[in-house]
């Protein structure tokens, strides 16, 4: 008889051995199967945190420029990127600065000089969202949005709060500002008003000192109301990883051409929010290998038993002439028949519950809602864990089931093929 249709009339005749032994293949190939989505989703997860996230890298250089900042904004290593100059700029048509409400020392007033000249601190950014006030909150955007780097070549404005209520300014108003040498008056669409939460200070500062004189703008506008010498102050770059920095580093000595420069690497919030996410990929990891190794060792047991408990029936086999081989292709081919329903059940399990076990394990990690209009970059933004079930992973998923009922047939019967007939129905062990 063919040992196959054998193996089929064996699997009919013991259905109880039958119905256990399915269900330890369905619990093997359940956990391997979430072992695999975990991976995968704690993979994407990572992938999309290192984009949102990453590690900021802090570039100071005396003499630094937005064009040699671009220029290393520009690598491959660099996701996003953000040059700040901080310039001094008038007040013009209709714009009334804040002053101080302490007199000043020696007099009261302001008096005359530089500072009512350029009574405005404004600073050219690329990405106002990088700005760790902003990124993580002390700042908020109370109306309309930051500078992004789609107003690279626009002349718009994110003002401060105490600045748009003295001048009755809004989002869709314009402001004007004068450039420090006053031969140029560049008007500015505001797009943005922003909170600072910093007191004016309780003695006498110049007005350009004051929080409520602050406003943020592209850069190339900030260069326009400059007088052309100011130097960018840092550069911030957000690179995927720690491990990019020494790489970044290199670029950065090449780019930015001779001297030192300040080179500081902010890995506090990759290693807060990333490195959890990690931790489970490699946690599924070893879920996976573990078992696997467990699988083959208890099918392994329980192909044993069976065996030993049918050695009559395989020395009455081999007394008819049938090949050894044939006997173990027989055990192989009942495991295996009962290893492919099993993956189809783990696939339909894993469908409908992965998502709540990824959820446990990979979300949740910070539950606290994000700042309205300063969104909390560092990890609000970080998506949800995804958990899918693909074609590829319920076949890796049946190729190691597959794997071990190989492994857990061949190996316990090496015994048969060591034994003869005789030996087999004379042993009563």
């Amino acid at each position: 008889m063919n040992f196959v249709k054998r193996a089929g009339m064996s699997l009919g005749a013991r259905r109880s051995r039958t119905a256990g032994l399915f269900a330890v293949f369905v619990v093997i190939c359940t956990l391997l199967l979430g072992g695999f989505l975990l991976e995968g989703a704690a993979a994407r997860q990572e992938a999309d945190a290192q984009r949102t996230i990453g590690v900021d890298v802090t570039v100071e250089k005396q003499g630094l420029t937005p064009a040699r900042a671009d220029r290393l904004g520009a690598s491959e290593l660099v996701h996003r990127y953000n040059p700040e100059l901080p310039v001094r700029a008038g007040a013009a048509r209709g714009v009334v600065p804040l002053a101080s409400d302490v007199p000043r020392p020696g007099g009261t007033g302001t008096g005359a000089g530089k500072e009512d000249r350029s009574p405005l601190s404004a600073h050219g950014v690329r990405d106002s969202g990088m700005l760790l006030p902003f990124s993580y909150g002390s700042m908020k955007i109370t109306d309309g949005r930051g500078i992004s780097p789609s107003d690279a070549a626009r002349h718009v404005a994110v003002i401060e709060q105490r600045l748009a209520e003295k001048n009755g300014l809004r989002v869709g108003g314009t402001v004007h500002a004068r450039s420090a040498d006053g031969e140029r008056t560049v008007p500015m669409k505001i797009v943005g008003v922003f909170q600072d939460p910093t007191q004016d200070p309780q003695e006498w500062q110049p007005p350009h000192e004051l929080p409520g004189n602050t406003l943020y703008v592209p850069m190339a506008t900030a260069q326009k109301l400059g007088d052309g010498t100011e130097p960018v102050r840092e550069a911030v770059f957000r690179i995927g990883s720690p491990d990019r920095a020494e790489q970044l580093h290199a670029e950065a000595r090449r780019l930015l051409g001779k001297g030192d420069f300040d080179f500081r690497v902010n890995d506090k919030a990759y290693r807060d929010q990333v490195r959890p996410i990690q931790q489970v990929g490699t946690f599924a990891g070893l879920i996976v290998r573990v078992i696997a190794l467990a699988g083959a060792l208890v099918l392994g047991l329980v192909v044993l038993l069976q065996i030993r408990e049918r050695r009559a029936e395989l020395g009455v086999l081999l007394s008819m002439g049938e090949k050894k081989w044939k006997l173990i292709g027989q055990h192989a081919v009942e495991v295996a028949a009962l290893a492919l329903p099993a993956v189809a059940l783990a696939a339909l399990a894993g469908s409908l519950a992965g998502q709540h076990v990824g959820d446990a394990l990979l979300g949740g990690r910070d539950d606290r809602p994000a700042p309205a209009g300063g969104r909390d970059a560092r990890g609000a933004e970080v998506a949800a864990p995804e958990v899918r079930v693909e074609p590829a992973t319920v076949g890796k998923v049946a190729a190691i089931g597959l794997g071990i009922s190989l492994v857990s047939t061949v190996v316990p019967g090496i015994g048969i093929v060591r034994l003869h007939p005789r030996s087999i129905l004379t042993d009563t062990e």
